[in-house]
């Protein structure tokens, strides 16, 4: 919403929905697995230029398919601004040398592929930002090695013969998934996986295990995900058997997007996600009321408004206590629209804009009014906002999340803002949700609207930099993982060496590993350093109100040492005194 200022709005009817005929800004249905999203093609051939390693060494089965592999993923290459250099010589895995990649590919390698030093170099790629994307048999290698394990997300058990099986989409905004119906019908060799990676990944598209012979993950079949994983980012996809795979335009398309987003080209949120109940997915606008002028119109599974200025209100139910709220949504240009919570059931749309809050959609506005604010009161923290957002044509994926009067918005996975309610005529715990039609010319797209209840729910865990004093980062000296690396202050830049996991547990971790008071200790001035996790009182930490971030054993906090806070400074453990120095900004 660009103005407060309330128009005159004549009598109207409150219709559940306009469902009318897509005009010509929306996209019309398709059939499944065609592509769907315009100007995707385009997008990623705007990306800056970049270089993918593609490794396809095998030490046991070896699949005919990864010449057809190496020649489609060199076309993509050349059709989006990336080089492809191909290898299965393993001596390419030298810090130095991979250092020159985005991402690489494990294009249906088998068995034990890496030696000790070549699988050190990799961690440590990762760990310092780096892609990997998995393809096929990329599940079938390194059984040995637990951080590959983790990385691919499961490992190959067993499969059935090759045949044609019905892939449920789960995630349409993923730039590996958003061009996909609904479901996507295709043939290939359908593999099951030792584990279930939906609790540890984000599960992009699944199984269904009825439309196919052999299937034996008990209906809980994911066969593409992607993970944030200590520092870096891991796509994996079970397709890519066949030959016939890699001349297959949504297949290849799929591929694209996953090397995109592995590369840091896209943004997506890649945290695991269960528990949500489904307001809006894509079959029918059930339970929605329309209130003032406009509408939105449904096609391929999408809302797109037209006109305005009005909302499509959730009136089925009226939302108490805790929750979080996701939706997918996407601009054509630059559009405004917003999402309300909040607020009472009315038919008219400015009860919501008077009585509730809007997280705002565009990206050109002045700062309490942009994309990520909660329209008015609060602007997005805009450098990471920035970094989170995907330009017009692209989708985009919000959390809201409300515990008690506080409201933490996600974009893409990140944080982006954090904003507590102090209006008592106000609250974010009671009244329904809407999303805007803004007016004439503002075509703003929405999917997949679902939602999770309950004051008892686990938070999905939360990534992102600590921010210390002078806005310098909690950092791990050179990104090392052994027992006892010093943790520091350092300047923020983004790298694996910064990202920080707050655990449901009470533990912080960074690179696979927890921060720690060595040896346990209580005395001002202990070591806090990087450790294994042991579960111990030595690796909790317990954030206040104050900023401060407390460990309960000791009952110190975490504290820069000194008194000039520069790179390099050291944490300790110190009495609590709530300086500079003690507080903490948390993902």
């Amino acid at each position: 919403m660009r103005t407060r200022l309330k128009a005159v709005l004549g009598l109207f009817t409150a219709a559940a929905l306009c469902l009318t005929a897509p005009q010509s800004t929306a996209a019309a249905p398709a059939a499944a697995g065609q592509t769907r999203t315009p100007g995707a093609e385009a997008h990623a051939a705007e990306d800056p230029a970049y270089t993918v390693l593609v490794f396809s060494k095998t030490a046991g089965f070896r699949h005919s398919s990864i010449d057809d592999g190496i020649a489609a993923l060199r076309d993509l290459g050349t059709a989006n601004n990336f080089s492809v250099v191909a290898t299965e010589d393993a001596q390419a895995f030298t810090t130095g040398n991979l250092a020159r990649y985005k991402a690489v590919v494990f294009l249906s390698t088998t068995g034990d592929v890496l030696n000790a030093a070549q699988q050190t170099a990799f961690e440590q790629y990762v760990q310092g930002g780096g892609g990997y994307v998995g393809v096929h048999a990329a599940a079938d290698t390194e059984y040995d090695w637990p951080f590959y394990e983790g990385l691919a997300g499961a490992l190959f058990h067993s499969h059935p013969a090759v045949q044609t099986a019905t892939v449920e989409v789960e995630d349409r905004a993923h730039d590996a998934t958003a061009h996909l119906g609904g479901t996507w019908q295709r043939t290939d060799e359908w593999y099951n996986y030792r584990t279930n990676p939906r609790t540890t990944a984000h599960v992009l598209a699944s199984l269904d295990e009825t439309s196919y012979s052999g299937g034996n993950m008990s209906g809980d079949h994911p066969i593409a995900w992607c993970k944030d994983y200590q520092g870096g980012r891991a796509f994996y996809t079970g397709g890519g058997h066949t030959d016939e795979s890699y001349a297959e335009p949504a297949f290849r398309r799929h591929l694209l997007g996953g090397i995109r987003w592995a590369a840091g080209m896209t943004e997506a949120d890649c945290r695991p996600e269960t528990g949500y109940t489904p307001l809006f997915d894509g079959s029918s606008a059930s339970g929605w009321s329309q209130a003032g002028p406009g509408g939105f119109t449904l096609a391929d599974g999408t809302l797109t408004s037209h006109g305005g200025l009005g909302m499509l209100w959730y009136s089925a139910e009226e939302f108490t206590g805790d929750y979080s709220l996701k939706l997918d949504w996407r601009t054509a240009g630059d559009d405004n629209s917003g999402v309300f919570i909040g607020f009472p059931s009315s038919d008219d749309p400015w009860s919501a804009v008077n009585n509730g809050y809007e997280i705002q959609i565009d990206a050109t506005d002045a700062p309490e009014r942009t994309t990520g604010a909660v329209y008015g009161f609060q602007s997005a923290d805009l450098t990471v906002r920035d970094a989170a957002l995907n330009p017009p044509g692209e989708w985009n994926t919000y959390e809201l999340r409300v515990t008690g009067e506080r409201l933490e918005i996600f974009l893409n996975g990140r944080k982006i803002n954090d904003f507590t309610n102090t209006d008592p005529a106000r609250s974010l715990r009671q009244g329904h949700i809407g999303i805007q039609n803004h007016g004439d010319g503002d075509e703003v797209s929405f999917r997949d609207i679902r939602i999770k209840q309950g004051d008892g729910q686990q938070p999905s865990p939360r990534s992102g930099e600590v921010k210390g004093v002078n806005g310098k980062c909690l950092d791990v000296d050179g990104a090392q993982t052994a027992d006892g690396t010093k943790v520091q202050l350092w300047t923020c830049n983004g790298t694996g060496a910064q990202k920080w996991t707050v655990g449901a547990d009470g533990t912080l971790r960074a690179l696979g590993k927890c921060l720690d008071v060595s040896g346990g200790g209580s005395a001002d001035g202990t070591k806090v350093q990087l450790w294994t996790c042991n579960g111990t009182g030595a690796q909790q930490w317990a954030p206040q109100a104050d900023g401060t971030v407390r460990n309960p054993r000791s009952a110190k906090c975490l504290d820069a040492s000194g008194g000039t806070w520069n790179d390099g400074t050291p944490v300790h453990l110190w009495t609590c005194h709530t300086g500079p120095n003690q507080k903490w900004t948390l993902p």
